[in-house]
């Protein structure tokens, strides 16, 4: 089988992870673990884009230099996406060495091979886009994007003959149907191919900015920021000579939103032609997540960050509601009444309720012992034969980006297994002591089940393995085989003990919330004065936000955790803390936390202590006291 490779975008670090990176990194995850399930070789890479003017803006205005600058961003991105349960295999800087040298030797072949030149260019330059426009592609003399005036530069600078390779372009294009997908995409490509487009400009005088990639054959310029960022595709690789190039490259797909369209599908192509690199196999676009129909904008203060819906909600509900509510390639709506009405209706009631109700009659008829199957009905062989059908639908769909159309029809199975039940009546069986019948029926169901669990697990990783325990399974990558799964339905072995119930979709109450946000708080009794502090005693504390980076048992200690917390100081801080009986230390990692720190160091098992966590406990609850996840770590509370 051919390897697969898929990448993200390098997310440019002028900005903090939202939820449109959380969506295209869980899409390139999924993708990648779909194939996984099908023992493919795969990669999937992910990184940062961290050169050019706007970089050297947002370090000045956070009084930054901008390495310092783009290495606290891009370790917001890199301690996101494990929190997501996203697991690339590579992680790319454009400030990485490596890359700086590989984009070196990518712009000195395509100059020895004549296709870069030195030219004067005016043109009206906007700094958000980090690109020229000319006077027709001004709407109103302004940015098409920014919708502010550009600033009018006439400057020497080195183009690309873009225009030599525009027509070979095209001509792929047109010969390979499913290099641009959805087909809407491949067919505003080739309208902008049908423009005068002209060479592209791909450097940028030292006069005017420095943070960037030298061009090797003249120290006066640094590379323009789109000619760095898309060869980190083959950087990431080792191009030329790296064995990971050489085996995956046959197989790049790349996934980008509908924004960034034109650099991808018209510069890219066109650099690797003048490179003699092969292209890619596919581009895969998908849209905007929009809030109350308007594209997510910091300035109208609508962005959704992931982590606040995950940490509500749960992470299994935020991965499956991203991709079943958005089709692929068009904009979608969030809210979080949509993404509620989803966990509730699909995950809750159905999945959910199917599971508890099947675990919890396995104990009371067979002791929590799967069954030994005797020989299928009509109406088994029915069941098993859309069972079948609907798994094999859902892996082509998934692979073809069709997701939401794919767990669409993995549900017609969850949704007939809930009337499978209904209709088979297994307590009926029971009183009638019909055990024959009554073992095939719960057989049915829990191998239906696990089947239902495998598949989600390239959706919702965490939660697909805690089905399968649940079911007695220990998930097994490397003795996954989804063909052979589609074939049989008898993989889960007869003996196995099941839980006695499952509840990894509890419902959610949207209108409770809302009433209790809504209504005012209630007074309360003074405290004795004996249990009043003074001010000047509150001051003593030092309460900063922090930011949790690793988490690790301590040993001979089964209640506590060693953090390690980003407080802003360079080094982390070594915490320990009493939160093993209530997370998981993958759990905590990249958590926005309140920190007390300066209280006295004290060695805690063995083990010396620098601060405090701050918690809340409710019963057999723990919730860490949350810091704005736009607050970088170190900042004080006050």
């Amino acid at each position: 089988m051919d390897p697969f490779f898929i990448s993200t975008p390098i997310y440019y670090v002028n900005a903090r992870p939202h939820l449109g990176h959380a969506y295209t990194t869980i899409v390139a995850d999924s993708i990648s673990r779909i194939h996984k399930l099908q023992n493919h070789q795969t990669f999937f890479l992910t990184g940062t884009d961290e050169h050019g003017d706007k970089i050297v803006e947002a370090a000045a205005s956070n009084n930054q230099t901008p390495e310092e600058y783009v290495d606290s961003i891009s370790s917001l991105f890199r301690n996101t996406w494990p929190w997501l349960e996203a697991t690339p295999d590579k992680f790319i800087r454009t400030t990485y060495p490596e890359h700086k040298k590989c984009v070196q030797e990518v712009l000195q072949k395509v100059y020895d091979k004549g296709d870069i030149y030195f030219g004067e260019y005016g043109g009206h330059y906007c700094l958000g886009c980090e690109r020229f426009y000319t006077e027709k592609e001004l709407v109103d003399g302004l940015c098409p994007d920014h919708l502010k005036k550009p600033k009018f530069l006439q400057e020497k600078n080195y183009f690309f003959r873009m225009t030599k390779y525009l027509e070979p372009l095209r001509e792929h294009i047109l010969n390979n149907p499913d290099f641009i997908k959805p087909e809407r995409y491949r067919n505003e490509v080739l309208g902008m191919l049908g423009e005068e487009l002209t060479d592209l400009c791909i450097s940028r005088p030292k006069s005017r900015l420095t943070w960037g990639i030298e061009l090797p054959f003249d120290q006066q310029y640094v590379t323009y920021v789109w000619f760095d960022a898309l060869i980190n595709y083959i950087s990431a690789l080792s191009w030329p000579e790296g064995g990971d190039f050489k085996k995956y490259w046959s197989g790049a797909h790349h996934l980008v939103a509908k924004d960034i369209l034109k650099p991808h599908a018209v510069f890219w192509p066109t650099m690797l032609m003048a490179a003699d690199i092969p292209l890619f196999q596919s581009l895969r676009v998908h849209g905007y997540w929009t809030v109350s129909e308007t594209k997510m904008s910091k300035s109208l203060g609508n962005v959704v960050e992931p982590m606040s819906m995950v940490d509500k909600y749960g992470l299994p509900s935020f991965r499956y509601f991203l991709l079943r509510e958005m089709q692929f390639g068009l904009d979608a709506s969030f809210s979080e009444e949509a993404l509620v009405g989803r966990l509730n209706a699909d995950l809750a009631n159905d999945l959910g309720n199917l599971t508890n109700r099947v675990l919890s009659m396995t104990h009371k008829y067979f002791n929590g012992e799967v069954p030994v199957p005797s020989e299928f009905s009509e109406m088994d062989k029915e069941t098993i034969e859309l069972g079948q059908e609907s798994l094999k639908d859902y892996v082509k769909l998934f692979e073809n980006f069709d997701f939401a159309k794919a767990l669409a029809r993995l549900w017609v199975l969850v949704s007939h297994l809930n009337k499978y039940v209904d209709q088979s009546a297994p307590w009926v069986l029971y009183k009638e002591k019909n055990t024959v019948r009554l073992q095939t029926v719960m057989y049915v169901l829990l191998e239906g089940i696990r089947k239902i669990a495998l598949h989600l697990w390239p959706v919702m990783p965490g939660a697909s393995e805690k089905m399968l325990e649940q079911l007695g399974v220990e998930f097994d990558l490397n003795s996954v085989d989804l063909t052979g799964e589609c074939a049989q339905w008898k993989g889960l072995p007869s003996g196995t003990m099941v839980a006695k119930s499952s509840n990894l979709f509890p419902r959610v109450d949207l209108s409770t919330e809302k009433k209790d946000k809504a209504q005012k708080p209630q007074k309360t009794k003074k405290e004795p004065k004996e249990n009043l502090v003074q001010f000047e005693d509150f001051q003593k504390m030092k309460l900063v936000t922090g930011r949790i980076i690793e988490a690790q048992p301590v040993e001979d200690a089964d209640k506590l955790y060693k953090l390690s917390v980003d407080i802003g100081k360079g080094e982390p801080r070594q915490v320990v803390a009493g939160l093993a009986e209530f997370f998981k230390p993958q759990d905590l990692t990249g958590r926005d936390v309140v920190v007390l720190a300066n209280l006295a160091p004290r060695k805690i098992r063995g083990v010396m202590s620098h601060g405090m966590v701050l918690a809340v406990r409710q019963g057999k609850k723990m919730s860490l006291l949350k810091a704005d996840p736009q607050s970088d770590p170190g900042k004080k509370v006050s």
